[in-house]
């Protein structure tokens, strides 16, 4: 079974930057793509940025120009580089796994299997 878990984490001004992390274990390469979701209080989960294939990647509007997803293959790690953060962008983000054959574009939640804690950002103003 996959399981992931994320750091990288914490409190930053506004402007701002963070690198997420999600280290991936029992992980196939060859099955599963790794991506990036979020959830602020008050709010639903929603995606951020994922991988959808090799080389592939989905980002949602409001992330392009300022969220980069990125993974090193080779150590089974997901990065979320995340640049001029807002205060809206204050949530909960979580690594999650797919297989890559049945995620959709846009993605899902329904479409990712394993899901991580999750780790709190917290961008003041």
């Amino acid at each position: 079974q996959v399981h992931l878990v994320e750091s990288g984490g914490g409190s930053v001004q506004a402007g701002g930057s963070l690198t997420l992390s999600c280290a991936a274990s029992a992980f196939d390469i060859t099955k599963y793509c790794l991506g990036w979701f979020r959830q602020a209080p008050g709010k639903e989960r929603e995606v951020v940025t994922t991988f959808t294939g090799p080389s592939s990647t989905f980002r949602i509007a409001w992330a392009r120009g300022r969220f980069t997803i990125a993974q090193d293959k080779d150590q089974h790690t997901l990065y979320l580089r995340m640049n001029n953060l807002e205060p809206e962008d204050t949530a909960i983000y979580y690594c999650a796994a797919g297989d890559c054959q049945t995620i959709g574009y846009p993605p899902r939640q329904s479409d990712f299997e394993y899901w991580g804690q999750g780790t709190q950002v917290l961008v003041s103003s």
